[in-house]
């Protein structure tokens, strides 16, 4: 004997207890021809396997089938008098809970609940139709595919919809997929509780709305949202109602055209036409249910809209069905290894165990191992939680001549490397939006260039976008996060690409590094055409008087001051580093020390006038070259100890926008001890001028001497305060500067008034006006 529970009613209707007397039995309403016709199709399966001479041979099957009520309490109450094949998970949950620890085998067609899938708490439960564990995976994926991001739920209040949401949840999560509500319904819900889960969907920005929900539950959810014209919802549905024919009607499908959810393989009985079309009140007048069945077929009730005679009548596009007729094969064939063994030498069947002393552990351990292929060549088999393998199709609801059909555009399962594959066919799907595939999104995906800013108190798939901040990119849709460019690249203004930066240093094409060249070679210029000069008049008595060896040398040293400031324009490298300091340095240096010669002489010449004062004769040219070699030799060996010990070097210098190509000076200290050292000659220098500024003579040279080191000296004192605070090439465009301000200046002070006697006055460049007498 195989025991059935179906709810062929699905609603019970509520009885009042008095608690004076005993409770009356629940009464039932709502006759469900679909569940109606898995009956029938457990009683064709039962008498195919009795007429299978292969099959339990001189074993006769028989059934006894009961009402569920779609309730727990009911199913518990029918399941006490019998038990092996029962429909949804919140039943099988109350069944299997109460009898697993007898080890009384259970197979569902209809519980796809992933909780029951816990053999600790179900040892003996199992099921011809695939796991919620597979459903969400797959209601996950279709998701993904869509690219929906925020959806809203709706769950029936039992086990299947709480676990099923619960699963779903889990798994979109993953995806980065947020629930903007969860709504929960049940078919003995009071209408408030309904019209509340409609405001809710009402109020919410939500598009697309999951709904995990067996059919009746789900029912007046459905009439409401028809009543309230809410048609914007793309609807995703769960296996439990896709294909229910109560709901596939033109006037539900006014909200809900162009759902699309996953369903169970179907597959065609053919045979099972004609067992149905027997069905008649007249060949056997006990028969369960027939009555209700003959009356909403053809007799005192009228079908209600949605179920069509003719839909029951159709064994072509069996889902459900399949699993009961699969149920009862694989009972039928635990059965037979159970009872049945097999003669080596003969080769025949025989019993071995006696039918009376089988025990249902016993048939739950064969349908633990079953494995056999039916007559429609698929395999039937449990897994180690006693579950089948998933395998769905994608159905859409589409309207066509009238009619709601239940289109086929996909499939989802296992592929050949074990892992879950979704193919779907976009082009056959008809949306809610027509051809438009739906949108999903609490916020428009932001674009390259700006990333996602977290709205405070919001879903995490609530934000704004923000541009990127400068030296940071996005350069996909959707970025978390900017990511930072490399040090040596920055940001474009898109702030979707990292560009190189711009190398900074002062060129020779750029207009300041013409600019400044152009002026060092006319220093350069002046200054060789000077010494020139010079070298022409080197016989006249104002040549002489300037001391012409140390004023040439002066000439040759600002040179060499002008010529200077080229090694600082251009790329810097590692030569020119060196080279443009220490030649600084050393130029200067003997610079200096050729005015602090010229100072001496000044000095000592007219000291020399004085009574008994031999000072100018002590003092010749040797022991000008001496103070000039001397001076610039001590600057050398400051450079050559900066070249050894620390040395300049060619530096990158990283800002925002761009490198800032320049010279280290390595050293800080050698290089402002090259600059003391310079001050100190130039402050002894101007010492030495100031203090003979007032001598007698009509050319008095130390009164540009002094003028000049002022100049020098100013210069130098602003450079400092300047260098330091210049930004980039600027830097090295305020040391040019300051090199061919004190250059100029030294070389206009002190040549300018001679030039000016050779050109202009000539009738001056005698030795009697030099001497300054009348």
């Amino acid at each position: 004997m195989i025991g059935g529970i179906f709810p062929v009613f699905n609603k019970q209707e509520d009885s009042s207890a008095s608690f004076v007397k005993e409770p009356d039995k629940g009464k039932c309403a709502g006759f469900d021809l679909r569940a109606f016709r898995w009956t029938q199709v457990m009683m064709f399966a039962i008498d195919e396997i009795n007429k299978d001479n292969s099959l339990l041979p001189n074993v006769s099957l028989g059934y006894r089938i009961l009402d569920s009520c779609a309730s727990p309490t009911n199913t518990l109450r029918a399941a006490l008098t019998l038990v092996s094949t029962e429909s949804g998970s919140s039943q099988s949950l109350a069944v299997a809970g109460t009898l697993g620890p007898f080890r009384v085998p259970m197979v569902s067609y209809f519980s796809t609940c992933a909780c029951l899938s816990d053999k600790g708490k179900y040892p003996t439960f199992f099921r011809t139709i695939p796991s919620d564990y597979h459903q969400a995976k797959a209601l996950a994926a279709l998701v993904k595919h869509f690219g929906w991001t925020w959806i809203g739920a709706i769950q029936s209040d039992n086990d299947y919809g709480r676990n099923g949401v619960q699963a779903f949840t889990e798994e979109v999560k993953k995806l980065g997929v947020c629930i903007a509500f969860v709504g929960t319904v049940l078919r003995t819900y009071p209408s408030s509780k309904i019209l509340d889960v409609v405001d809710m969907i009402k109020q919410s920005t939500v598009q697309v709305i999951l709904s995990f929900v067996p059919e009746g539950d789900l029912y007046p959810l459905m009439r409401e949202v028809v009543r309230q014209n809410i048609t914007h919802i793309q609807w995703i549905a769960s296996e439990a109602w896709i294909t229910a024919a109560r709901p596939s009607t033109p006037e539900i499908y006014s909200s809900f055209g162009g759902a699309i959810g996953f369903v169970v393989r179907k597959m065609a009985i053919p045979k099972l036409r004609h067992f149905l079309m027997g069905i008649s009140p007249y060949t056997d007048r006990n028969a369960a249910f027939v009555r209700d069945f003959w009356e909403k077929m053809v007799g005192c009730r009228p079908l209600s809209a949605g179920e069509p005679s003719d839909l029951f009548f159709n064994v072509t596009q069996l889902r459900v069905s399949y699993n009961v007729y699969k149920a009862v094969y694989a009972v039928a064939h635990a059965l037979h290894h159970l009872i049945f063994c097999k003669e080596e030498r003969e080769g025949t069947m025989r019993p071995c165990v006696n039918l009376s002393q089988i025990q249902p552990n016993e048939v739950s351990d064969q349908l633990k191992t079953v494995h056999f292929i039916n007559q429609f060549g698929e395999a039937v088999f449990f897994d180690e939680n006693g579950d089948p393998p998933a395998s769905y199709d994608v159905i859409n609801w589409q309207l066509r001549a009238g009619q709601v059909q239940h289109v086929t555009v996909g499939q989802f399962g296992l592929a050949a490397n074990q892992a879950y594959e979704l193919s779907i066919q976009e082009d056959s799907i008809v949306w809610r939006t027509g051809k438009l595939i739906p949108v999903a999104v609490c916020s428009q995906i932001c674009p390259v260039g700006t990333r996602k800013a977290q709205i405070k108190g919001k879903s995490v798939c609530c934000f704004d976008c923000i541009p990127c901040a400068d030296g940071t990119i996005a350069n996909a849709t959707g970025a978390a996060d900017c990511s930072p460019c490399p040090q040596e690249y920055w940001s474009n203004d898109g702030r979707d690409q990292c560009i190189l930066k711009t190398v900074e240093f002062l060129s020779y094409y750029e207009p300041m590094g013409i600019a400044l060249t152009m002026v060092s070679l006319l220093g350069a210029c002046l200054s060789f055409a000077t010494m020139l000069v010079f070298i022409h008049y080197k016989d006249t008595p104002v040549v002489k008087a300037s001391n012409s060896e140390l004023s040439s040398l002066l000439l040759f040293s600002l040179f060499l001051c002008f010529l200077c400031p080229l090694t600082f324009i251009g790329r810097p490298t590692a030569w020119t580093c060196m080279l443009r300091h220490t030649t600084f340095g050393v130029t200067f240096a003997l610079c200096i020390s050729c005015m602090l010669g010229k100072t001496i002489v000044v000095v000592t010449a007219f000291r020399a006038t004085l009574p008994g004062n031999s000072v100018a004769g002590k003092f010749g040219p040797s022991q000008q070259r001496i103070i000039v070699c001397s001076c610039t030799v001590v600057q050398i060996f400051i450079c050559v100890l900066w070249l050894n010990l620390n040395p300049p070097y060619r530096d990158f210098r990283y800002s925002h926008w761009k490198i800032v190509l320049e010279c280290n000076t390595g050293s800080e200290t050698a290089f402002y001890a090259v600059l003391g050292y310079i001050g100190i000659l130039a402050g002894i220098c101007l010492v030495l001028a100031f203090l003979a500024r007032k001598l007698p003579d009509n050319f008095n040279e130390a009164k540009f001497i002094t003028f000049s080191m002022l100049i020098f000296c100013a210069v130098w004192i602003t450079f400092i305060p300047a260098y330091v605070s210049s930004p980039g090439k600027f830097t090295v465009a305020v040391e040019i500067f300051a090199i061919l301000s004190s250059a100029f200046g030294l070389l206009i002070c002190i040549f300018a008034p001679k030039c000016y006697i050779l050109f202009i006055k000539p009738e001056k460049n005698t030795k009697k006006h030099v001497m300054g007498r009348n």
